[in-house]
């Protein structure tokens, strides 16, 4: 089977920001998937560039997609531009948040 990106998203889907307890994938914070191969770049940003769980999401995000079956080399890009704002997270799931 090949390495998709659809794949990689749904293995994203598995890292939850600790505060909200919701996937980065939900909550918008995946900003680019790249598939080559079997290498992949990710770039996610965070709900705050002081958020104390940086790290851990991180390490997370990046093991995560690591063992998505095809993957040999990860990278995981952390990027605040364009800053996160609440209207990267789908409606359904802003309304159900009351925002």
């Amino acid at each position: 089977m090949a390495l998709t990106e659809k794949a990689v998203r749904k293995a994203l889907r598995t890292v939850k920001d600790p505060e909200l307890n919701l996937d980065l994938v939900v909550l918008g914070l995946v900003y680019d998937v790249k598939v080559e191969d079997a290498a992949v770049q990710v770039t996610i940003s965070l709900t705050t560039p002081m958020c104390p769980a940086a790290g851990q999401i991180l390490d997370e995000a990046k093991a995560a997609v690591r063992g998505v079956e095809g993957v040999e080399d990860a990278t995981v890009e952390l990027t605040f531009d364009p800053p996160w704002t609440p209207e990267r997270i789908s409606p359904l799931i802003r309304s159900s948040l009351g925002i």
